[in-house]
């Protein structure tokens, strides 16, 4: 069984969603702890209450990243995961400490990557007028919000939207698609090939999503 860390810097919906996808047979996995850069992120009472182990690596506790990033991975080691999910976590990492769990570091980012690196990703949508928006997971790479794509998920974005409402719409399907990528690494059936993955018997018979549609 796969032994699976989260990393959180906020309120760690996501990380709720996975706890639940485990808990409820859904994910075959170990949860072997949490791991947060920050003391007051909501989500670290959250695991607590789900009988996972939680720490707090505190980044403004450390005079530089490299010295963060160096208690960081002492933090994880100690975990001995074979997948570190990073769910809302907040920092960027440096390309040595991402290449030290290559292929084995996944995220969580709200939008159809490429598109929309960075923070602020539901407003950039909705300044830009696209009619389709989503969430991706992807393994991380040195390269902030890119590396090979696991799954996507797209929402329509509708006419009275706002930042608030488009997200909250969003955020349901990355809660969803987090917990297939997990489930689908814990079963093996990720395959990383020349920069993209391949889902050991995914289905690619999915139906188009237009919007609006016309009448």
């Amino acid at each position: 069984m796969k032994r699976v860390a989260i990393l959180i810097s906020g309120r760690g919906s996501n990380m709720a969603a996975l706890i639940s996808a485990v808990r409820d047979g859904k994910i075959d996995a170990t949860l072997v702890g949490v791991i947060s850069n920050r003391a007051d992120a909501a989500g670290l009472a959250i695991a607590a209450r789900e009988g996972v182990a939680t720490q707090v690596v505190e980044h403004r506790a450390y005079s530089d990243r490299a010295t963060f990033e160096v208690e960081l991975g002492r933090a994880i080691d100690a975990l001995e995961p074979d997948l570190i999910v990073l769910a809302g976590f907040m920092r960027v990492l440096s390309a040595a400490f991402v290449e030290r769990y290559a292929g084995r570091l996944m995220n969580i980012h709200p939008s159809l990557l490429p598109a929309y690196p960075g923070l602020h990703t539901h407003r950039k949508a909705l300044e830009d007028g696209v009619r389709i928006h989503g969430c991706t997971v992807h393994f991380v790479t040195a390269t902030v919000d890119h590396g090979p794509i696991v799954a996507q998920g797209a929402v329509a974005v509708r006419d009275d939207d706002n930042e608030a409402s488009l997200a909250a719409r969003v955020l349901d399907v990355e809660h969803a698609i987090l917990s297939h990528a997990v489930r689908w690494f814990c079963a093996d059936r990720l395959v990383i090939g020349g920069g993209a993955v391949r889902v050991k018997q995914g289905r690619a018979d999915v139906p188009a999503l237009i919007v609006p549609l016309a009448e």
